[in-house]
C-alpha cells in the first residue's frame, strides 16, 4: 500500500494530530458559516498556501488534487446552471478550501497518528455503548491508505487500454475498479480478522 503522507518538518508537520483534526472541523464550520466571497477567498488561499508549503513537487501537488477538484467544477457548473454565479462561486469556494486543507492535513500526518487520534476523540462514544472507538480509528485509516491505491489501480487500467490501442473512456474504468478494490478490501478484511484487531476484546472476554 502506498501512502498519502509527504516526509518534513514543516509548521504543519510539528502540529499535534488532534490540533489539526480539531481546527479543521473549525475551519469547516468556518466555511459553511459564511456567505462571503471575500472570506471565503481569504479562507482559500490560506489553505492553499498551507499545502503548498508541504515538501512536494507541483506536479506530485496538483496530481493529488485532480479528482476532488474534477468533482468541484462538476459542482460548481451544475450550480451555474441553475443558480445566481455567485451562488455557484460559493460552493467552489468553500468546497476549494476544504480539499486544500483535508489535502494538507493529511499530507503532513501518518496514518498511525490518524488511527489513534481518531479513537481517542471516539472514545466517549464507545463509553456510552454506541461503536467501538478503535473499529472506527481503524476504518479512517484504511480509507486514507486506499486513496492512492485506487488512484494507481485506475492510472494502471487507463494505461493498459492505451497499451492495447483501445480508446480510453473513465466510465469503462469503474466496474474493474470496484472488482480490484472490493478483492482487496476481503483480504485486508480476513488479514484484520486472522490479527484479532477487529472485535478482539469480545473474543478475549469469551475465552
Amino acid at each position: 500500500m502506498q501512502s498519502l503522507y509527504v516526509e518534513g518538518n514543516t509548521f504543519l508537520h510539528r502540529l499535534s494530530p488532534g490540533l489539526k483534526l480539531g481546527g479543521l472541523v473549525v475551519f469547516s464550520i468556518a466555511v459553511f458559516l459564511s456567505d462571503s466571497l471575500v472570506f471565503l477567498g481569504v479562507l482559500l488561499a490560506f489553505a492553499a498556501g498551507l499545502y503548498f508549503s508541504l515538501p512536494m513537487r507541483p506536479r506530485q501537488a496538483f496530481a493529488r488534487l485532480v479528482p476532488i477538484g474534477a468533482a468541484i467544477l462538476l459542482v460548481g457548473g451544475f450550480n451555474l446552471i441553475f443558480s445566481p454565479w455567485q451562488v455557484a462561486a460559493v460552493s467552489v469556494l468553500r468546497l476549494s478550501a476544504l480539499m486544500f486543507l483535508a489535502a494538507a492535513i493529511t499530507a503532513a500526518t501518518p496514518v498511525p497518528a490518524f488511527i489513534d487520534t481518531v479513537t481517542r476523540f471516539a472514545m466517549p462514544l464507545e463509553r456510552a455503548g454506541l461503536l467501538k472507538a478503535a473499529d472506527i480509528g481503524l476504518a479512517v485509516g484504511l480509507v486514507i491508505r486506499f486513496v492512492p491505491d485506487i488512484l494507481q489501480r485506475y492510472h494502471a487500467i487507463r494505461d493498459a487500454h492505451r497499451a492495447r490501442g483501445i480508446r480510453f473512456r473513465p466510465s469503462g474504468a469503474i466496474v474493474p475498479l470496484i472488482i480490484l478494490t472490493l478483492r482487496d478490501a476481503d483480504s485486508i478484511a480476513d488479514a484484520i480478522d486472522a490479527r484479532g484487531i477487529r472485535g478482539g476484546q469480545e473474543k478475549r472476554k469469551t475465552k
